[in-house]
């Protein structure tokens, strides 16, 4: 995944905003490919900032509650 509006290198020194980032970029814009981390995306949703029906269908699927 190839982002240009992002310095990557300074975002990458911070772990946990660098996986949130991440976490963000793959739901909202295509996995190409990959799969996601359900561990992750629990732990850091209320940090997420997502499509409103990206979430709510997520939130279905990995039965997280509100």
């Amino acid at each position: 995944m190839y982002n240009w509006s992002v310095d990557l290198k300074e975002l990458k020194k911070d772990k946990e905003a660098y996986t949130i980032w991440r976490l963000q970029q793959l739901i909202n814009y295509g996995l190409a490919g990959e799969r996601l981390n359900k561990r992750l995306v629990k732990k850091y949703w209320n940090k997420l900032y997502l499509d409103p029906d990206k979430k709510r269908y997520l939130q279905f699927l990995l039965r997280i509650k509100k």
